[in-house]
């Protein structure tokens, strides 16, 4: 399992890191964990099927 931090997402998804963390608190993008400082870590396959559909229903 590779995590990423909020501002790997938002740059590998190309987006905002605060849009990253709504994403989170919408329940559409899950965290597996939190780091030290209480920020949410993502998955990274979640994080990649998140894009996929994202792109397949018109974007981010």
């Amino acid at each position: 399992m590779i995590l990423m931090t909020v501002e790997e997402v938002a740059a590998y998804l190309a987006i905002q890191e605060i849009r990253v963390e709504r994403l989170e608190r919408e329940s559409l993008l899950i965290a597996k964990e939190t780091d030290a400082q209480g920020k949410p870590l993502f998955e990274k396959s979640d994080v990649e099927r998140y894009k996929q559909l994202a792109e397949r229903l018109g974007g981010l």
